[in-house]
Formats: structure tokens, C-alpha cells, sequence
């Protein structure tokens, strides 16, 4: 692929295939470049309108965690064909609607036919280059600060086993689709460099990969960290997903754990996240002010650790 396709040949493109960012970026002029991702994924939930929701609020959460603002998106959709007409017509109703709440445009898209139902979208979006977002941003000293809670993946998992309730189902379903509008925008007024949003890879995985883009360690606070109300209940009953099994073999070498979190504990942190928050580095000097205007903007924000120097994630 390198030899057929140089970086150095295009020196517009900011962010391709050779960094571990979240969307491609293209840069405009010195003040504006294009964002362009796309996300698609089978059902994670039964009802097919917040299927749709959360499946869009996915692929847009890729543009805020790049620092940038969604303005076109297409769908992407592959359907059974015996799948009945008020299903698709939900599912695409869902992520239209939210598509619409983030001030987006679906202007088309593609169908094809699939035995499993998947949906996603295209988007495109702005960043400012000199302000956009990136894993390779953090600071040493730098507040780790988390927006939204974990645990989607474990409750999910017990729905499809037919073991959650549906209480539990409403509470996480209301955090997938929750857009990150506001905390990328946080991110921009204070002209933050590191951030992610947490999805498959897991707040371990993904923090990873900040840690390593970046050339420093992560000391993350268990107790700090933010669950759905019924994340420990599943832990406990073992609804983890494959993936979570796959994060741990894969990016437990790299993971320290204090001896007192037990193993129900550690797979929590190693759960994929659908339409899971951002993971923003703040630096110590903004945090106050970036708390007031988080509550100002209604956005939960959550300091779970710290950049430090080092290689590497402590979880303490």
C-alpha cells in the first residue's frame, strides 16, 4: 500500500492511513480542513428506531472527537430483504432524527441486501487545522476527563441473551444516544490537543493508543470512573462481549492494575462502547473553568486520572 500511496505526495491530507486517528482530514486553507469518517454496525438493541439513532450517533461522534463540526452525512445501510418495510423505515427514521439534532444533512445514501441488518453512516464535517483534536495530543500533566459513563457493551450483550431489564436497557440506550456535540465542543473553546471517543477498543484500548501516540503513561483512578447504574450487576453475570475477551488479550501487557480491582473490575474497563464519550486531555490550568462550562452546557464531565511520563496505563 506505501508504495503505491505516499503521504508525502499529498500534503493536504492530514490525517490518513498512516496515523491511529479517528477520521481522515483534508485541509481547505489554513483555516479549514474537511473531516470525513464512516461507522456501520449490526443492531445493538431490539427496538429499530433507537438502533438508527444510536448507529448515527456513532458515526458523528468521530467528527467531535477530531475536534470538528458534522454538516453532510449518507446513510449506509445493508438490509434483509424479508426485513418488513416499518423496521427499515424506523431504523432510518432514528438516525435521520438525530442526524437532525446534530444540525446534519442526510443528502442519500446506499442500500444493499444482507442477511443481518446493518446501519451507519458517512459523514463529513469543518475542523480548524490549528485546533483539531488528536491521539497523539496529550500532555504530561494533562487531566484525563471522561464524558460519558461505561458499561454499554456488557448491558447490551445481556439484552441480547434476553437477561436485562428494561429499565437498564432505557438508562443505556439514553447515554448511546447522547451526541457529543457539546463535549466537542468544550474541547474546541478551550483549545484542547488530545482526545478520542471510546468505542470498541474500550476506555483501555482506546486510552492505549492515546498513551502511545502521544509517548506517555496514563494513571487512571478506578474509583473516579463513571459506570451506567447496572454495569457491575452484568459484570457480574458475565454478559461481557467477544470483543471485551479480545481487548483484554490485547492490551492487557500493557495495563497495570492495582492488586484490589478484581477481575469483574478490570473487564469493565476492557467492555467495548458503542457511541461511548470522549477521552479529552485537560491541562490543570483550564480545568476549573472547562467544569464551569461543561455544567453551563448541561454536559457531565468526569476527571478519572492523569498524564504522566512513563509508558504504558496504572489503573490505582
Amino acid at each position: 500500500m506505501q508504495d503505491i500511496f505516499k503521504p508525502s505526495d499529498y500534503p493536504d491530507l492530514l490525517v490518513g492511513l498512516t496515523g491511529p486517528d479517528d477520521a481522515a482530514v483534508w485541509r481547505l486553507d489554513d483555516s479549514r480542513a474537511i473531516v470525513v469518517t464512516t461507522d456501520f454496525f449490526t443492531p445493538v438493541v431490539d427496538d429499530a428506531y433507537d438502533y438508527g439513532a444510536i448507529a448515527a450517533a456513532n458515526s458523528l461522534s468521530d467528527i467531535y472527537a477530531m475536534g470538528g463540526t458534522p454538516f453532510l452525512a449518507l446513510n449506509i445501510a445493508a438490509l434483509p430483504p424479508d426485513l418488513p418495510m416499518a423496521l427499515s423505515s424506523e431504523i432510518l427514521r432514528g438516525g435521520a432524527e438525530k442526524a437532525r439534532e446534530a444540525g446534519v444533512v442526510i443528502a442519500g445514501g446506499h442500500t444493499v441486501q444482507d442477511k443481518e441488518p446493518k446501519y451507519g453512516l458517512v459523514v463529513i464535517g469543518f475542523v480548524d487545522p490549528q485546533k483539531m483534536l488528536s491521539k497523539g495530543g496529550f500532555k504530561i500533566g494533562d487531566a484525563l476527563v471522561l464524558t460519558k459513563p461505561l458499561g454499554f457493551g456488557v448491558t447490551t450483550t445481556a439484552l441480547k441473551r434476553e437477561q436485562a431489564n428494561e429499565k437498564d436497557v432505557k438508562e443505556v440506550v439514553a447515554w448511546m444516544t447522547r451526541l457529543n456535540k457539546a463535549a466537542g465542543q468544550l474541547a474546541t473553546e478551550f483549545n484542547l490537543r488530545g482526545g478520542t471517543d471510546i468505542t470498541g477498543f474500550s476506555l483501555l484500548g482506546h486510552g492505549l493508543e492515546m498513551a502511545n501516540a502521544a509517548n506517555v503513561a496514563l494513571e487512571i483512578q478506578f474509583s473516579e470512573i463513571p459506570f451506567v447504574s447496572c454495569a457491575r450487576k452484568y459484570a457480574e453475570m458475565g454478559t461481557f462481549p467477544g470483543g471485551g475477551f479480545d481487548n483484554k488479550s490485547y492490551f492487557s501487557p500493557q495495563v497495570k492494575f492495582n492488586e484490589t480491582i478484581d477481575e469483574q473490575s478490570q473487564m469493565l474497563l476492557f467492555d467495548p462502547q458503542t457511541s461511548g464519550g470522549l477521552l479529552l486531555g485537560v491541562p490543570r490550568e483550564k480545568l476549573d473553568s472547562f467544569q464551569a462550562r461543561a455544567k453551563e452546557l448541561n454536559q457531565p464531565v468526569w476527571v478519572i486520572g492523569e498524564v504522566k511520563e512513563g509508558k504504558g496505563i496504572r489503573v490505582k
